[in-house]
């Protein structure tokens, strides 16, 4: 069975166009916001794929990626980031 994986381009500050894949959207019941996590499949310095979050309104035909601004939201991305990561290494560890 494969996964579907959704994926979206971008175009950099150079003209140049970036994949994207989405790992994960989600709404706040806090915010009322949806919000978008995705990859650009890269890495940083440490081999960490960089990860990526944006808002987003499901409901458009074409999606604009809104910037996070607020403290508040981007701790709300990274507890969900740290429970999807717990819970993934929980599941290897079990294998």
């Amino acid at each position: 069975m494969s996964e579907e994986r959704m994926t979206f381009k971008v175009t950099d500050e150079a003209g140049k166009e970036i994949e994207c894949e989405v790992l994960f959207t989600f709404e706040s019941d806090e915010t009322k916001k949806n919000y978008m996590v995705y990859t650009d499949n890269t890495t940083d310095e440490e081999g960490n794929t960089k990860v990526y979050a944006s808002i987003y309104n499901p409901n458009e035909a074409e999606t604009k990626l809104i910037p996070i601004e607020t403290e508040k939201e981007w701790k709300i991305i990274e507890t969900i980031l740290e429970e999807l990561q717990t819970k993934a290494a929980e599941s290897m560890n079990e294998q």
